[in-house]
């Protein structure tokens, strides 16, 4: 029997650690509510006592996620913010991301870090632009979703016409957990179709109100005298309809990606936020195996290994600090650990490891799959990086992208080159934006995918650098890394077309194309050379 006991133990050594655990992210469009819910849910976690407020100006707290200047200033998230916090029992692990498309590269790779997703759509608006975005990287790799519908107490668009909307534009399956009775200012609440009871809307809910009205069944006469007749007759027959067409959530199809949980309220006043709390804990997936450039590495295997999938300068402005943001993805995490970085191959390790509550940071001592720990960086790390235990491998999917919008730095400060140049390269390092230098010349060149960016960039190399900087605008369409099997033909192109290569700052050539013509030109004319829209192909050398 000990013998048994010896062979399978260390294979769930650290299985309670990993059930206890739950990753997600939380996605919109801009101004969905997302980081308000967020904030609800860490009330909830009791991680916080009172929510800020993201966009009055005349009240100075401001939404806890958010902790970036530029971000109150202007009430958006522009960088992932990583919250971890307990409920129940249950070690949660919250990414709130930015909702603007400018920024969706950082939402993209967030994804990779995460098991699971949660969606917030604005009722009036319906499904936007970005939505539509985010849910193709999930319908990728198959994230459950659970999905949000918020401003139900403001006049938008009926519940069906709602529902009917989200499967077609998102082309996913919904399945309704909660119903809403009425919407607007005639919203008077929820019914929970798995608990079968009702919570009656009122503004500011507090996190430990209860106010659930329990039922024996929709025909219980009570219905009748907290909603009125009419109201009581229409979520009779709503109910009727879609538990006809529902029945029973089936959670294998959840975990798949095919069906996608519903919950209605008002992030704002704290209202339907518990109901869906209560499921996420219930149904939501632990920490996955996940796929690497070897082998797949399951999530019980007993040996350490995780990734860098953000990275942060000036978290705290006063101590210039640079954070690298990991994902634990099998093993456990130790403090003053050594541990190989596969790209550098060799061993580094970490006396100062971070959870996070957004601003705030405690040292914390282990950690285990699912988690997100924040290492302290002295510029060792890029973006896709791993940790490993000796293997060398790295995780996949992690996705890198080509710019579409290029300028040059004009340095307005000679003064200031020294520390225009530290803050460019730990700015673009972040992965918001790629850097270019002029090839044999000094002219740096940043490549964004949107155009809100660059002024993210601007205000920080001024405030967090001293720099002062102007942006202008170059005539490039698209940005290409180049190789070619023979040394002397590459050598060859970079000399007949040097107005148009540069180096990025790891030393990899690139092609900036003017248009798609002169790109499917170059190509026609060089079949010795590749040209690639990302810079993976350099990954693994």
């Amino acid at each position: 029997m000990s013998k048994v006991l010896v062979t399978f133990a260390p294979v769930m050594k650290y299985h309670s650690e990993i059930r206890r655990r739950r990753s997600f992210a939380i996605i919109s469009h801009p101004d969905a509510g997302k980081t308000t819910l967020t904030e609800k849910l860490l009330l909830f976690g009791g991680a916080i006592q009172t929510a800020g407020a993201v966009k009055s100006n005349k009240i100075k707290k401001h939404a806890t996620s958010d902790f970036m200047e530029i971000e109150r200033q202007r009430g958006i998230s522009v960088a992932t913010s990583v919250m971890t916090f307990e409920f129940q029992g249950i070690l949660i692990n919250l990414l709130d991301t930015p909702g603007h498309k400018d920024f969706a590269e950082d939402t993209y790779r967030t994804l990779t870090a995460v098991d699971s997703v949660i969606l917030v759509i604005d009722s009036v608006n319906g499904v936007e632009e970005q939505t539509r975005r985010l849910m193709e990287v999930c319908r990728m790799r198959d994230t459950p979703v659970i999905v949000f519908i918020n401003k139900m107490d403001r006049d938008g668009k009926g519940r069906f016409d709602l529902i009917e909307e989200v499967e077609r534009e998102l082309s996913i399956q919904l399945h309704p957990m909660t119903w809403p009775i009425n919407s607007g200012k005639d919203f008077k609440g929820v019914y929970n179709l798995h608990d079968k009871n009702i919570r009656l809307f009122t503004a500011n809910t507090k996190a430990d109100d209860d106010d659930v009205l329990q039922l024996q069944d929709l025909t219980d006469p009570v219905l009748d005298q907290k909603l009125g007749d009419r109201d009581a007759a229409v979520l009779r027959e709503d109910v009727e309809l879609v538990d006809g067409v529902h029945g029973e959530l089936n959670v294998d199809q959840y975990l798949a990606g095919k069906v996608a949980p519903v919950f209605f309220g008002s992030a704002v006043n704290n209202f339907g936020v518990k109901e869906m709390l209560d499921t996420f804990i219930r149904i939501a997936p632990t920490p996955r195996s996940r796929e690497t450039t070897k082998r797949l590495v399951n999530v019980e295997e007993d040996k350490f290994s995780g990734f860098i999938f953000k990275i942060h300068a000036n978290l705290d402005p006063k101590h210039r600090d640079r954070i690298a943001f990991l994902r634990v993805c099998s093993g456990k995490f130790e403090r003053n650990k050594y541990f190989k970085h596969v790209r550098l191959q060799k061993d580094v390790r970490f006396s100062n490891p971070y959870s996070f509550l957004a601003r705030s940071k405690d040292v914390i001592e282990e950690a285990y799959p699912g988690d997100v720990v924040g290492l302290f960086d002295t510029g060792n790390f890029k973006i896709g990086d791993t940790l490993t235990e000796g293997e060398s491998f790295y995780f996949t999917g992690i996705p890198s992208f080509s710019p579409e919008i290029f300028k040059e730095v004009v340095n307005k400060d000679p003064m200031k080159t020294k520390q225009l140049e530290k803050g460019l390269l730990q700015l673009t390092d972040e992965g918001v934006a790629q850097l270019f230098t002029q090839f044999g010349g000094n002219k740096k060149i940043i490549g964004c995918v949107g155009e809100l960016q660059f002024e993210v960039i601007q205000y920080r190399l001024l405030h967090e650098y001293g720099a002062s900087v102007d942006f202008k605008a170059q005539p490039y369409y698209k940005a290409c890394w180049i190789t070619s099997e023979s040394e002397q033909k590459l050598q060859d192109f970079t000399r007949f077309k040097s107005a148009n290569i540069a180096e990025d700052k790891d030393g990899h050539l690139v092609y900036l194309a003017q248009s798609e013509w002169f790109l499917n030109t170059e190509r026609t004319n060089n079949p010795d050379i590749e040209f690639h829209f990302t810079s993976e192909i350099h990954k693994a050398e």
